[in-house]
């Protein structure tokens, strides 16, 4: 046997014990953030609803049910009821009588001036998020904050100029990893790089930091090749 095969390993040093443990941890302490977040936010929904109901019961039956008014089962409850009730929506949302309710909803909030603007900002993004936008692909990258490098955005809008009818794109750039906050830039259609992308590939790669992305991408446009 070699000298260098008799040797023993190096020891890690602690810092890099430390490292590999929290990069360990960290994916899993982010969904955990995640998916507490979405559970409470759910659960409290439904909150006043569920925990009068919830005591009710446990003071009908105290023997047996007693336990029903704790605090992790009111959540269990609530989420479990606000689960249930989107996707009652969803299902109502496909017959005639379920439109004509929506509709009347949105026309009952476009009654309430800031709330009208939210609404109606939110419906009209999920709706242009689901075509495209015309003559550019949704998923594009444009120069920032330089030619050599390259952001993320969405398409969801295309304009023209005044005077010259150029034609410009609203860009959606979202954030690394809460895809929700962003900024929004105007840009020349001819500027844009167009991907073959679909918005969930794009979801995907801004979440994770572009862990998750396709083999290749567009990086140079056509025009500059």
């Amino acid at each position: 046997m070699s000298p260098d095969a008799a040797s023993p390993l190096p020891r890690p040093s602690l810092q890099r014990l430390f490292l590999t443990g929290l990069l360990t941890l960290l994916p899993i302490w982010l969904t955990w953030v995640v998916v507490k977040f979405v559970f409470v936010l759910l659960s409290g929904l439904s909150h006043p609803l569920v925990v009068p109901f919830s005591e009710r019961v446990a003071a009908s039956f105290p023997q047996s049910l007693g336990w029903f008014k704790a605090e992790w089962v009111q959540d269990v409850i609530g989420l479990v009821a606000t689960v249930l009730l989107i996707i009652f929506v969803g299902a109502l949302s496909r017959r005639v009588i379920g439109q004509k309710l929506l509709a009347w909803t949105g026309a009952l909030i476009q009654r309430i001036p800031l709330a009208s603007i939210i609404y109606d900002s939110a419906r009209k993004l999920l709706d242009i998020l689901q075509t495209k936008p015309g003559s550019t692909q949704r998923v594009v990258l444009i120069d920032f904050p330089h030619r050599d490098m390259k952001s993320v955005g969405l398409v969801t809008r295309v304009i023209r100029e005044t005077g010259t009818g150029r034609e410009l794109a609203a860009v959606y750039v979202p954030t690394t990893p809460n895809p929700t906050s962003g900024y929004l830039e105007i840009v020349p259609v001819e500027l844009l790089t167009p991907t073959d992308w679909s918005v969930d590939q794009a979801m995907s790669f801004i979440i994770s930091g572009g862990a998750v992305a396709p083999d290749t991408v567009p990086f140079t446009r056509a025009g500059e090749r």
